[in-house]
């Protein structure tokens, strides 16, 4: 019989095998596969969400954490049936123009996704039209915005700024983040948030939508 609290601790302590080995199990005994996720794979990325923002894990942690979970994730959507997974939300999150770096933005989408959001990852260096497309075509929740250099940070208020002139401001949230970003920076651009790590983004991600 599947053992679900091995899948969680699996996840939490970022051990691909024995998460996919329970994985199978319970295409095996076909278990709920949208109650699995919610109530131990979503709980087990909280967890160590939570173990990171309390500097009991690390950012090596959470990355194998959230391989576990896409592993497991993946060999279970195709035996989903059609059942939707309800999304916490849709966030488009990318790298602004100028900048190519993406390891922290990555490991942001990872926890996003782990946490139940549904993620467009749209990459480094994307120019304001096509943030702008994005969320005209998405209609995203929130846009998250990354930078990695103080030389390009400046790009997040264009984004806000195209955002403006295209009318579509006021229909999703922006939050910021990256090495050179601060709550200052982030209020000054007129962006709704700022995180300063991955958990904490899913903190403020959750806080903007009002989420328990």
């Amino acid at each position: 019989m599947a053992d679900l609290n091995k899948l969680f601790d699996s996840i939490v302590a970022g051990r691909l095998e024995p998460a996919i080995e329970v994985t199978h199990q319970i295409i095996e005994e076909k278990l709920d596969i949208p109650s699995v996720i919610n109530n131990y794979m979503i709980k087990a990325m909280e967890e160590i969400g939570d173990r990171f923002q309390n500097h009991k894990a690390y950012v090596p942690e959470l990355l194998m954490a959230a391989r576990a979970m896409k592993g497991s994730l993946e060999l279970l959507k195709p035996h989903m049936k059609g059942e939707k997974i309800q999304s916490a939300g849709k966030i488009v999150i990318g790298t602004v123009f100028g900048d190519l770096h993406d390891i922290g933005k990555n490991l942001v989408a990872s926890m996003f996704e782990g946490c139940g959001f549904e993620v467009i990852n749209l990459g480094v260096n994307i120019p304001n039209s096509r943030f702008v497309e994005i969320v005209k075509q998405e209609k995203p929740d929130i846009l998250c915005l990354s930078a990695l250099l103080t030389t390009t940070m400046v790009n997040m208020k264009e984004v806000i700024n195209s955002l403006k002139t295209a009318g579509l401001r006021n229909q999703v949230k922006v939050m910021v983040g990256g090495a050179p970003v601060n709550e200052t920076f982030a209020r000054e651009i007129g962006a709704d948030g700022y995180s300063s790590n991955a958990n904490a983004a899913v903190i403020k991600a959750k806080e903007l939508l009002a989420i328990a």
